[in-house]
């Protein structure tokens, strides 16, 4: 009977342990943040902490593949297929700004590069690397019908349209310009640059 209970605890435990994490290292950073803290903040004992992580740096990591996947979902669910160029990058641009407006913080940590606190991470791709990766092959398809975009290398220029989407994702919320005219200004350069003249 107590096994069954116990067992029952454990996802509950678990959520409560994530939910507070994720709170922890938004609000205070990696660095900042004990794992006593986390335990603490979820209403659970410091030994609870362990029953779930090894140590903070694997429940970070957890945050971060959350926020990843959070962050991709929500992109994903704004994908038009058969989009052009001009209404992929409006999407894509569109979905990381509501992200980080309706997310504050967790857009950094999706961005996190594991490499800077999981030396074992040293293979791992970051987010945008990924969506850098993504871009390079809409580049390519781009290219099969232009001649001045077949002079790109589509591997850099996906990588700088990734870049280009991230910051200004990022700094959407922030800045006192509406959504739409960031929107508007950055899907116009980059469809520009990418069509023939």
């Amino acid at each position: 009977m107590e096994s069954a209970r116990s067992s029952s605890r454990k996802p509950e435990s678990l959520a409560r342990l994530r939910a507070a994490a994720r709170k922890l290292f938004i609000e205070r950073g990696y660095d900042a943040t004990r794992p006593q803290d986390i335990a603490k903040a979820a209403g659970l004992g410091h030994g609870t902490f362990y029953l779930h992580y090894p140590d903070k740096r694997a429940c970070f990591l957890a945050f971060i593949a959350e926020a990843r996947r959070e962050l991709d979902d929500h992109i994903q669910s704004r994908r038009l297929q058969g989009a052009s160029l001009e209404q992929s990058v409006a999407a894509a641009l569109t979905a990381i700004s509501e992200y980080a407006e309706n997310q504050p913080g967790v857009m950094r940590a999706a961005f996190t590069d594991e490499r800077m606190i999981d030396a074992e991470a040293a293979c791992s791709r970051s987010l945008l690397a990924e969506w850098g990766e993504q871009w390079a092959d809409t580049v390519r398809a781009v290219a099969k019908t232009s001649a001045t975009c077949a002079s790109y290398d589509p591997d850099v220029i996906g990588q700088a349209i990734a870049g280009a989407l991230h910051q200004a994702g990022r700094e959407s919320h922030r800045s006192p310009r509406a959504r739409e005219a960031l929107v508007k200004n950055l899907t116009a350069f980059i469809a520009r640059a990418l069509k023939p003249a």
